[in-house]
């Protein structure tokens, strides 16, 4: 059966049962996650773990797509290895020719499991944000302001220091390494039938904290993209960061639209993190879906116009009054609002 654009739930650490339970109660029919950690620390707790390898064990893979099965979902992705299992391949550090080939292990693993996709960041100092901020009714959303970073103000990322590392990294080092290690991993994830979904930048700015960034404009993913080219290799495009980015000449509304056009239309978005924000680098907050910088309607009008079939996902959403730790209450208002807009975009087509 041919797939179609849909709706998935994701930005969640654990299958526990009320979370899958949660996402069948949605009415999605899968889920995503992220941020993961030792070994694969998305199994029930009182699952014993296997030992922290580098990289992602088959079995555990296997016991994680079962996991979310048993609930009758499907699992969509997997996003983010841990940092430390790839941080010298982001830097070319020592152990960068080790941590390449145990992220290729990683790729095989999840194709023998079964798991389609596999979402990466190329930020060695992570993604970075100042003090949260009060949106809509009183809302908590996360926030940048570059003033505020560059006075300390950081509550995530690596470090507040001048230099995140043991020194000044620059953009075209960084832009190499990406290209060395996807030269690797990209023929593997073809053996394996595992699509590599790159996510931008967050923030979307030229450096942070030492390190310069690569994803943080159109055209470097067009050279990533063209210099190792593949079916598995494509973006996880987060509409949020693109609405973030500086457009020179145009809104940021058709900023996004023109980048869902380009990538969308070579079919190299695997997958949609869909939020948006308010302002742009060098500061923003982010928002309920529909509030921000992007005609949200016109955005799913465009991806289904470039032929889009993968998934779409919330993301980063508001935490709402009584809201849980992880947010079940923004997930619901943002899921069920992006359910709506598909639906309404397929009937009317």
């Amino acid at each position: 059966m041919t797939q179609q654009m849909r709706v998935a739930l994701g930005q969640h650490s654990a299958p526990t049962h009320d979370y899958l339970t949660f996402a069948k109660q949605l009415g999605v029919g899968g889920v995503q996650f992220n941020n993961i950690g030792k070994g694969i620390d998305l199994i029930p707790e009182e699952t014993e773990l296997s030992d922290d390898k580098g990289y992602w064990q088959v079995a555990d893979l296997k016991r994680l797509k079962q996991r979310v099965n048993d609930y009758e979902l499907e699992l969509e992705a997997l996003e983010n290895v841990p940092r430390h299992f790839y941080i010298d391949a982001m830097l070319n550090g020592p152990r960068c020719a080790e941590q390449t080939r145990n992220y290729q292990t990683t790729v095989r693993n999840m194709g023998e499991a079964g798991i389609p996709i596999l979402g990466l960041n190329w930020m060695p100092n992570l993604v970075w944000r100042t003090p949260m901020q009060r949106g809509r009714g009183g809302v908590k959303v996360t926030a940048f302001d570059m003033e505020r970073a560059l006075a300390g103000e950081v509550v995530t990322g690596i470090t507040t220091a001048p230099e995140a590392e043991d020194r000044h990294y620059s953009e075209d080092e960084i832009f190499d390494n990406y290209l060395r290690f996807m030269e690797a991993v990209v023929p593997v994830a073809e053996e394996a039938g595992v699509k590599i979904a790159l996510h931008p930048d967050d923030p979307p700015v030229p450096s942070l904290g030492g390190i310069d960034r690569v994803f943080y404009k159109p055209e470097n993913f067009r050279r990533a993209l063209e210099a190792v080219p593949s079916p598995c290799h494509g973006l996880d495009f987060c509409m949020g960061c693109f609405s973030e980015m500086v457009y020179a000449d145009r809104s940021n509304n058709d900023g996004v639209l023109d980048a869902i056009r380009y990538f969308g239309g070579r079919g190299k978005i695997f997958y949609v993190h869909f939020r948006d924000v308010q302002g742009c680098v060098p500061k923003f907050q982010e928002c309920f879906p529909g509030e921000g910088n992007v005609d949200v309607v016109a955005a799913v009008r465009t991806l289904k116009e470039v032929g889009f079939t993968g998934f779409i996902i919330d993301d980063h959403v508001p935490e709402m009054i009584d809201d849980s730790g992880w947010r079940h209450r923004g997930h619901a208002y943002s899921t069920g609002y992006i359910m709506a807009l598909v639906e309404a975009v397929r009937q009317l087509a």
